[in-house]
C-alpha cells in the first residue's frame, strides 16, 4: 500500500488476525466508488480503468465479493422422502450496482447463477461451485 499512494500503513494485530490499516489522501483516486452514505443508495460505476482489469481477473474480484458479502453452504433438501446435501454459494448485496458486478464477472468465467430474492443470489450447479471453489476458496 505504500508502494502504491499510502502515507502511513500499520499492522494491528487482532484475534485472530492481524489488520491493517492505511491512511492517504489519494484512495478516492483508486477507489472512486468510496464515497458518503450507504453503498445501495448511491451509484457503484466502475471507472473506465476498472473494467479491463476484473476482465482478466474477474475470479479475483469474484473472490473479494464472496469473502465480503457471500458464502458457501451446505445446502439440504428432502425430495421423495430422500434428504441430499450440495455445497451452495450465495451472495447478499442491497446494492443493484454491486449485485450487476457479480452477475457481470460470474457471466466472464462461465459461472451459472440464478436469483433467488432480489438481492440474493445462488450458485447451485455443481460445475459452478467448483468453478467458484477454484476461484474465491475458503475465508480466511
Amino acid at each position: 500500500m505504500r508502494d502504491v499512494l499510502a502515507s502511513k500503513v500499520q499492522r494491528v494485530q487482532k484475534q485472530g488476525c492481524v489488520g491493517v490499516q492505511s491512511y492517504g489522501l489519494h484512495w478516492p483516486c483508486l477507489l472512486p466508488q468510496h464515497g458518503p452514505g450507504k453503498k445501495h443508495e448511491r451509484p457503484i460505476v466502475l471507472a473506465d480503468w476498472q473494467r479491463p482489469i476484473i476482465e482478466q481477473r474477474a475470479g479475483d474480484f469474484l473472490r473479494g465479493l464472496f469473502h465480503s458479502d457471500g458464502c458457501r453452504i451446505a445446502n439440504r433438501v428432502t425430495v421423495r422422502g430422500k434428504a441430499y446435501v450440495y455445497p451452495r454459494y450465495m451472495f447478499v448485496n442491497e446494492s443493484t450496482d454491486i449485485m450487476g458486478l457479480c452477475q457481470w464477472s460470474l457471466d466472464l468465467l462461465g459461472v451459472a447463477w440464478r436469483m433467488n430474492r432480489r438481492n440474493s443470489l445462488s450458485v447451485a450447479r455443481r460445475d459452478a461451485v467448483a468453478a467458484l471453489d477454484r476461484h474465491v476458496g475458503p475465508k480466511s
